[in-house]
């Protein structure tokens, strides 16, 4: 693109590890996508779309004073830590005692509304999201295009690579989701993924900047 001297392969390559490595996006997805490929698709639509108002907050400038705020990134960073455990509660206290019948039902239910909102704030709400777009991206900003414009490029690519990365996520949540029919195995399933956002949850929790 004229005006734009990108690395791109370098780029694709940050963007697509920084994908695939399991965060809270990818555990939220993989987990929906278990559950259909319906639930899996919003998800990935709900995480898209936040991370695209990340982009938005790039490209006005406001992802840099975030980052000049430590405040302002500790109180997002405590918001998307309980918000993990949140959902890591939701998906583990049900498999116990008596709820466990009524496991799910509200998720089954309404499941793409369910995993649309629950991706959505799971990446508003990772500090990561905003400090790549602060330390990572402007590494790849060179050229006598406009900051703002290339910024926004990049931020388009990165987003074009998420459905991508998201959609080989959610062909394997939906063949997981075949071995997954058994009650029992479900259970520990959900137990298995809500003790891993749990951890991811705390860990932002008690992570001092």
């Amino acid at each position: 693109m004229v005006g734009v001297d990108v690395n791109w392969l370098a780029f694709v390559g940050v963007v697509m590890v920084a994908y695939l490595v399991p965060g809270p996006d990818f555990v939220v997805i993989l987990r929906a996508a278990t559950r259909g490929w319906r639930p899996g698709v919003a998800a990935a639509l709900g995480a898209q779309l936040g991370l695209c108002v990340h982009v938005g907050l790039a490209v006005v400038g406001l992802s840099v004073v975030l980052s000049r705020h430590p405040e302002l990134l500790t109180t997002i960073r405590v918001l998307g830590g309980l918000y993990l455990l949140y959902l890591a509660g939701r998906l583990v206290v049900p498999t116990f005692g008596a709820a466990r019948g009524r496991q799910g039902d509200g998720d089954l239910r309404h499941a793409g509304r369910t995993a649309f909102g629950q991706a959505l704030l799971t990446n508003l709400l990772n500090p990561k999201a905003i400090l790549f777009f602060v330390a990572v991206l402007p590494q790849f900003v060179s050229g006598p295009a406009p900051t703002w414009l290339q910024v926004a490029v990049l931020g388009a690519l990165d987003v074009a690579l998420g459905v991508l990365a998201w959609a080989a996520v959610i062909l394997a949540g939906a063949r997981l989701g075949r071995l997954l029919e058994r009650d029992r195995v479900r259970r520990w399933w959900d137990r298995t993924v809500g003790a891993g956002l749990g951890m991811l949850g705390g860990g932002l929790v008690v992570t001092r900047d």
